[in-house]
């Protein structure tokens, strides 16, 4: 089970740290991650980590959104700093078995919706 924790609402500019507990197994070696998606957009792949520590941001949250992990709480986090409106969307967070991240993921989280206003 993967549950997420965190959302809120924001004015811009301000920051939100979400985090998603990995419940029943070990997140030790998982790749995990985020996505987020916004009323009537697609999908979109926010963060990842591997299960070896790489990690990749999509291009418009890198240098404000930073992906961690602790495996020894099965936990994975992501600050958000300098939100703008744009950053609304419902966050997902994701894993999957295989150290190296997948396309489609085993385990998805209900969601956290995240309100950024201007």
């Amino acid at each position: 089970q993967v549950a997420e924790f965190g959302g809120g609402s924001v004015q811009a500019g301000g920051s939100l740290r979400l985090s998603c507990l990995l419940a029943g197994f070990s997140s030790n070696g998982l790749c995990m991650g985020w996505f987020r998606q916004a009323p009537g957009k697609e999908r979109e792949e926010v963060a990842k980590i591997s299960g070896h520590g790489q990690i990749d941001y999509m291009d418009g949250v890198r240098g404000r959104f930073t992906i961690s992990r602790d495996d020894a709480h099965n936990t994975l986090y992501l600050q958000m700093n300098s939100l703008n409106v744009d950053d609304t969307a419902v966050y997902y967070c994701v894993a999957d078995w295989d150290r190296v991240c997948p396309m489609v993921f085993d385990f998805w989280g209900q969601g956290t919706q995240v309100t950024v206003s201007s």
